[in-house]
């Protein structure tokens, strides 16, 4: 894309004048920031980038929850199914490229998460891929040290990622340690085996500090596993220039591959060799098609397979991620800034006060691609939403107050943004 720069947002502009006086058109209340959105939509790199979904007129702010339909997806699996399937059946698991799909998209993805071929396997849900990737980073962590029986967990979690770690722990003679996402750097210690922390908080939208909490952990002589759900697609993670060890994530948010897209699994080419998966399979077999009995792990990502591809749910997700062939993070990542920064001035502008109070971090370097908007009446933020949705402003509920907008720059404009904001004023102003 171009290597324009989405330009700063301006003041909220005129406010209106005496009693009795009329108001110029471009000083009517919100006029100001209707105009500005108008030109930040016009000086947008990423404004083309919309044609390449299916949309309509809804104003959808839930691409952190499932990202829209790419229009190349259909075409793309009308022809696995017709012809690759149809046609060639088995022949395509050579002649199609089914067989080394995991891999091959797998790059793809870790071009976007910064990391270099080798790295990436897709395949498998988040759920599976946190299993492989905690349980191999303890086995690596007590290879240095059997005192290392410790776990952390961001207490604030997404549900499945702290079932998880018990189960690891269990499996590994460990114990789980919740704790703040960002007071791991503090709480690592000689007991640690392994840190599992979300980079962006589902829930508020916090990011988190990658760099500096991999590198605290790893002071501490211990492995850090990061989920990446809610910040792959939206902003530049760079699992190889930080050292991470390994990382996990979805791809049916940001990156657009649909409802049970296949999850990815990265582990740092330092710790290929000693990657002891605790879910073995066939697939990661260093001769999968010899049937041998006993287990011998393939060299590279491969080991972080297990089963058969789901090649339908991979190969849309590989023409899903073509709309990432001339897109930079970086420009990802300024139109995100912009986008959240602006829904949150009109918000402010819009919304009766006391009505909402937004929990997502304003610092930049502290959030995502979304914002949480908490409700004073929490006994109104279920009702609130399903208005919006009904008005055609999507984004999502989560209990027991919060309204949680997701922002998808290769999609969302600006216009839609501030459109979104009247909407819920005048939701809040009629409850």
């Amino acid at each position: 894309m171009s290597d324009a720069t989405i330009p700063a947002t301006e003041s909220a502009g005129a406010e209106p004048g005496p009693p009795g006086t009329a108001l110029p058109a471009t000083a009517r209340p919100g006029a100001a920031l209707a105009d500005e959105a108008a030109r930040l939509d016009a000086a947008d790199p990423l404004r083309a980038k919309r044609d390449a979904f299916t949309l309509d007129d809804t104003i959808y702010l839930d691409g952190n929850s499932l990202g829209a339909l790419p229009r190349a997806v259909p075409p793309r699996l009308a022809d696995v199914v017709a012809r690759e399937w149809g046609e060639l059946r088995i022949r395509s698991w050579e002649e199609s490229g089914w067989w080394t799909a995991p891999e091959r998209i797998g790059d793809r993805v870790g071009r976007l998460v910064g990391a270099a071929p080798g790295q990436v396997v897709v395949g498998d849900s988040t759920s599976v891929n946190v299993f492989k990737a905690v349980v191999a980073a303890v086995r690596i962590a007590q290879e240095r040290g059997a005192h290392r029986d410790q776990i952390l967990v961001d207490e604030a979690t997404f549900p499945t990622d702290g079932y998880i770690a018990e189960s690891a722990a269990r499996m590994t003679g460990c114990t789980v340690r919740p704790v703040a996402a960002g007071d791991v750097p503090t709480a690592v210690g000689a007991r640690t085996a392994v840190a599992l922390v979300n980079h962006v908080d589902y829930r508020t939208g916090r990011l988190h500090d990658l760099p500096g909490t991999t590198a605290a952990v790893h002071a501490a002589g211990a492995l850090v596993v990061w989920d990446l759900c809610h910040s792959a697609g939206a902003l530049p993670v760079g699992l190889d220039a930080h050292g991470v060890d390994l990382a996990v994530g979805c791809t049916y948010k940001y990156l657009n591959g649909g409802p049970g897209a296949p999850a990815y699994l990265y582990v740092a080419r330092a710790h290929q060799p000693r990657f002891d998966s605790p879910l073995p399979g066939w697939n990661s077999h260093a001769d999968p098609f010899g049937m041998a009995s006993a287990y011998t792990p393939a060299d590279g990502a491969v080991r972080g397979r297990v089963g058969t591809p789901d090649i339908l749910s991979m190969l849309a997700l590989e023409a899903a991620l073509e709309v990432w062939d001339d897109v930079t993070i970086e420009d990802v990542r300024a139109k995100s800034l912009a986008l959240t920064d602006l829904f949150l001035r009109c918000v402010e502008r819009y919304v009766p006060a006391g009505r909402v109070r937004s929990i997502t971090p304003a610092a930049h370097a502290e959030r995502g691609s979304q914002v949480a908007l908490r409700c004073a009446a929490a006994e109104e933020a279920g009702e609130a939403m399903a208005e919006l949705v009904r008005r055609g402003v999507v984004g999502d509920f989560r209990r027991p107050d919060v309204l949680r907008f997701g922002f998808t720059p290769l999609y969302t404009g600006f216009a839609e943004v501030e459109r979104a904001a009247r909407v819920l004023a005048d939701v809040l102003k009629e409850d």
